[in-house]
């Protein structure tokens, strides 16, 4: 047993501890003061400790700020690679691109609608009526969702529903909207259902609405066609078909200021418009024994791109 300097007994683990300290530095003992060595380990310890500390609160003080600067750009990325899809007829790209944007963003009624459209051209419509259930419910008083979900309809082949949610649209909109009429009027046609009152439907959007206007026009052409007055048909698509094709032309003019993309887009629109409405001219000139024209015009449609079961109709 080893006493210190005031008599009292060392104990033994202690002097283990004792006798390292004073090897590893024999001054420290004398002078009181931390080794040098003991001092880096104890730097170093700090400085561990410290970046502990700061991977910890980083992310919880960072991310939190940044999160919905990194959301914007995710949805905004994945809008423009489905803009760029849609020019290109990638419907699966496209389609990818906007749940990815869903995903990002949450459920937003204007998405969920393109989605279901994108869908129902993909031959999806099953998928295409779940997006537009998904949009109603988010949205219960627009009329985009029960648009688009009254096309899904058409396709589906399911006339009641379908007529169930124009009627909808137009008590949705406002009084005499010509937008919510053309769809109720376009919807009954599409179904061959009401005849009379959908003439009523796109006579009365005309009146208050473009009396120039290719979609309404159109509209009143089928329906004419359907009505079994051809000719009257044929007088109302021929000028809805020029008028589609002079915006057309306008759009060409506008190229240098708008963006590839977005023209590309914006022209593969029309062109469905243009098909439909060649194809409803087809249709009619058929039914007076015009067969030339007929043949011709079922030719420009399918070549633009109608196909009912792409909601293209």
């Amino acid at each position: 047993m080893r006493y210190d300097r005031n008599g009292f007994p060392i104990p033994p683990q202690f002097e283990v501890e004792l006798g390292n300290l004073v090897a590893a530095d024999p001054k420290s003992l004398s002078t009181g003061k931390p080794s040098a060595q003991t001092a880096r380990v104890g730097s170093r310890k700090r400085a561990f400790l410290l970046l502990i500390i700061a991977a910890g609160l980083l992310p919880a003080i960072v991310i939190p700020q940044a999160l919905p600067i990194i959301r914007a750009a995710v949805v905004e990325w994945s809008l423009d690679r489905a803009d760029l899809c849609e020019a290109q007829n990638d419907l699966a790209g496209a389609i990818m691109d906007i749940n990815r944007a869903l995903d990002w963003h949450g459920d937003e009624q204007n998405l969920l609608c393109r989605l279901a459209m994108l869908r129902l051209e993909d031959r999806d419509a099953a998928s295409a009526l779940l997006d537009a259930n998904r949009a109603a419910v988010i949205a219960p008083m627009a009329t985009a969702p029960l648009r688009v979900r009254a096309l899904v309809h058409v396709v589906l082949d399911n006339a009641n529903a379908a007529l169930i949610d124009a009627g909808k649209v137009v008590e949705l909109a406002a009084r005499g909207d010509p937008d919510a009429l053309n769809h109720r009027a376009y919807i009954r046609a599409l179904v061959g259902r009401d005849l009379p009152a959908a003439l009523d439907d796109i006579n009365a959007a005309i009146v208050a609405g473009d009396a120039d206007s290719a979609e309404l026009l159109d509209t009143r052409g089928f329906i004419l066609h359907l009505m079994g007055r051809h000719r009257d048909a044929i007088d109302e698509l021929n000028r809805a078909i020029d008028a589609m094709q002079r915006f057309r032309r306008q759009l060409g003019l506008l190229a240098d200021r708008l963006q590839p993309v977005e023209l590309a887009r914006r022209v593969r629109l029309l062109d469905h418009g243009l098909a439909v409405m060649f194809h409803h001219r087809a249709l009619a000139c058929t039914a007076i024994g015009l067969k030339e024209q007929a043949q011709q015009d079922f030719e420009v449609a399918k070549r633009r791109g109608f196909d009912p079961s792409r909601g293209i109709f």
